[in-house]
């Protein structure tokens, strides 16, 4: 099976240990290189302000009791396409951000391989 999303490089964003875990295997399974996780907004900042290449982000909305926008907002400026993974869905998501990539918790691996690859316009090979 031909694999779309080999070897790309995903900024990973999130607190929960557990969940970082789940989405590490994930984007394992996927063929995807997972970059962190970052377990604050600071650490996610230094992440993207990193000169190492992403190639996308999967960011928890809600992160150590911070959200996670700031990121959100520096991985447009250095164009890395991102998905926002939140328990309340799109609609937990302020007015700027709606319609932007969303997975709802909990998800499923096929979620995020839809999600990810809608984000960085990757055909489904």
């Amino acid at each position: 099976m031909s694999q779309p999303l080999s070897a790309r490089r995903v900024l990973l964003v999130e607190d929960e240990a557990l969940v970082a875990m789940l989405l590490e295997t994930i984007l394992e399974d996927m063929g995807c290189i997972p970059v962190g996780p970052a377990g604050t907004v600071e650490e996610g900042l230094a992440m993207v302000a990193d000169p190492a290449p992403l190639d996308a982000a999967l960011l928890d909305v809600n992160v150590a009791g911070r959200q996670v926008f700031p990121i959100a907002e520096a991985l447009n400026a250095r164009g890395v396409p991102f998905v926002f993974s939140t328990g309340y869905g799109e609609s937990g998501l302020p007015d700027e951000w709606r319609g932007h990539s969303t997975v709802q918790k909990p998800f499923t691996e096929s979620a995020i391989r839809v999600a990810l690859m809608k984000a960085m316009g990757v055909e489904n090979a």
